[in-house]
């Protein structure tokens, strides 16, 4: 009877003690892959923030930004041949909206100085779209692979609203100053009028039809 209990014990230790080296192993290989997957987080992360360009140097001359980042040139003709919009529009709106930062977003709003309740608005990226207008963009062109923060889908974002402003508002994709005032009220925020009592936007409009362009040519 005693050899039987310690053949029971002995049997019941070994099956203990293959569990427990079961379960170091699997602890140990759910670990190497939490570091693997943590390890390509953050790999993916460094090549993102390594993909991010830098704003141009002279933002405010179309030529020195087309010459410091030449495939800008390329996205913006792109859109040009695709929409039939004019380079200097979306790139002089993009200038006023972001000066070309591609994370740029308005300023985090504060209450008693020090706690944040949250941003004016969900415009983001090169182009200061909202995040529903982004979405209709998204729909409309069928196009579901695109983000906010690159300059080739801002651009295209801008070439289509532009295109839409002429359709829904009759503006001429060549009138910098309407198209600039639907982009930054909405197309029945313009309709509306909306943009007459704000005299700081009707003021940054005009610089397209006074000649003080915010992008001079050389």
């Amino acid at each position: 009877m005693k050899k039987v209990q310690n053949i029971v014990h002995n049997t019941a230790k070994t099956i203990a003690n293959i569990a427990h080296s079961q379960s170091q192993a699997k602890t140990r290989n759910l670990a190497r892959k939490v570091a693997s997957r943590i390890s390509l987080i953050g790999i993916m992360a460094i090549i993102l923030a390594g993909c991010s360009t830098a704003p141009p140097k002279n933002s405010a001359n179309i030529c020195e930004i087309f010459h410091e980042h030449r495939s800008w040139y390329d996205e913006a003709a792109k859109v040009r041949d695709k929409w039939g919009v004019p380079i200097h529009i979306p790139m002089s709106i993009m200038y006023q909206e972001s000066s070309f930062k591609h994370n740029a977003r308005p300023p985090m709003r504060w209450f008693l100085g020090f706690i944040p309740y949250g941003r004016a608005s969900t415009a983001y990226g090169y182009s200061q779209a909202k995040t529903v207008t982004w979405d209709e963009y998204v729909k409309e062109a069928d196009r579901f692979w695109v983000s906010r923060d690159n300059f080739g889908d801002a651009m295209d974002f801008m070439g289509w609203y532009i295109d839409k402003t002429h359709r829904l508002n009759k503006v001429s994709k060549w009138d910098g100053y309407h198209q600039y005032l639907n982009y930054h009220e909405g197309w029945g925020g313009y309709r509306r009028g909306s943009y007459k009592s704000k005299t700081w936007l009707v003021n940054t409009a005009k610089k397209w039809i006074t000649g003080q362009k915010p992008m001079p040519h050389n």
